[in-house]
C-alpha cells in the first residue's frame, strides 16, 4: 500500500510578494495529489489573512474529507498553527505542547490515521511540528516530543512519521531523531545528513528547514522538494514531498 506526504510552511498563505493569494497555495498542493498533508503557519480568523479559517478552507477547495488543526498562537484577533488534511480517516487527534518558557509557543499535531485498501487495514502515526528558532529551545522541544505520551508509547515498529518545520539550519537534530528516536530521515540525501533537501529561502533555499523522519514498516520511495515555479513566491518556504510504502 502507498501513499505521499507533504509538508509545507504555507507562511499564513502570504507570499514573497507580501500578497495573500491562498489559491496559490491551493495550486501547488493540488498539483502534487498527497494523501497526508502537514502544513504549518496556517491563520483562523486573523484580519492579515480576511480572517479566513484557512485550514478548512484549504481542505474543502482541496477535496480533502478529514481535518485537524492545532492552535499554538493567540494573536488580539485570531489565531494560527499546524493543520493536517488527510484523504484517510483520522481516528484521533491532539496538539502537543511544546513551548518553553517564555519562548512563543509551539506544537506539535498528533494524528493517527487508518489507511482501508485491498491489503487490509494500516494505521499510521502522524507528528505535525513547528520547532523553534534557537538551537537550545529545539532540542528541549525534541526532549518534550519524545517523552510525550503520545510518541513515548509507541513502539519503533509501528509505522510513524515526524514532519513540519524543524527550523534546523546546521541538522543538528538528525542526530536526535535517528540515533536516539531510532527514525530515518526521508529528507537527507546521504546518512550524514551533509546533503539534505534545501526549502528556504523558497526564491534561493539553502537552509533545510523543512524535513520528514519516519520510523517503523516504511519504506521510502522518492523525495523531492517543489519544483513548480509558482513555488517560489507563493510562500517563503518550499513543499517537500514523500511517497512510501508500508512493508
Amino acid at each position: 500500500m502507498r501513499f505521499r506526504v507533504l509538508t509545507y510552511n504555507i507562511h499564513r498563505a502570504i507570499g514573497v510578494d507580501r500578497r495573500f493569494r491562498p489559491e496559490r497555495i491551493i495550486r501547488i498542493i493540488e498539483s502534487h495529489q498527497a494523501d497526508i498533508v502537514f502544513l504549518q503557519e496556517v491563520d483562523d480568523g486573523v484580519p492579515r489573512s480576511r480572517e479566513m479559517d484557512l485550514a478548512r478552507e484549504l481542505a474543502t477547495a482541496l477535496g480533502y474529507p478529514h481535518l485537524a488543526v492545532g492552535h499554538n498562537v493567540t494573536l488580539r484577533k485570531g489565531r494560527y498553527g499546524n493543520a493536517t488534511l488527510s484523504k484517510y480517516p483520522i481516528l484521533r487527534e491532539r496538539n502537543i505542547d511544546l513551548t518553553i518558557g517564555r519562548w512563543k509557543r509551539r506544537g506539535c499535531q498528533h494524528t493517527a490515521i487508518v489507511f482501508e485498501g485491498h491489503q487490509g487495514r494500516r494505521r499510521l502515526e502522524v507528528f505535525n511540528l513547528h520547532l523553534g528558532l534557537s538551537a537550545r529551545q529545539r532540542e528541549r522541544q525534541v526532549a518534550l516530543l519524545a517523552h510525550s505520551r503520545e510518541l513515548a508509547s509507541l513502539a519503533p515498529d509501528v509505522a510513524c512519521l515526524v514532519g513540519g518545520d524543524f527550523n534546523d539550519w546546521r541538522s543538528q537534530l538528525l542526530p536526535l531523531f535517528t540515533e536516539g528516536l531510532r527514525f530515518r530521515s526521508a529528507t537527507d540525501r546521504s546518512p550524514g545528513g551533509k546533503r539534505p533537501l534545501a526549502t528556504y529561502p523558497a526564491f534561493l533555499p539553502r537552509a533545510p528547514l523543512d524535513r520528514i523522519f519516519y520510523r517503523g514498516p516504511l519504506r521510502l520511495l522518492s523525495v523531492r522538494r517543489c519544483r513548480l515555479r509558482l513555488s517560489r513566491i507563493a510562500s517563503d518556504h518550499l513543499p517537500v514531498i514523500a511517497d512510501f510504502e508500508f512493508r
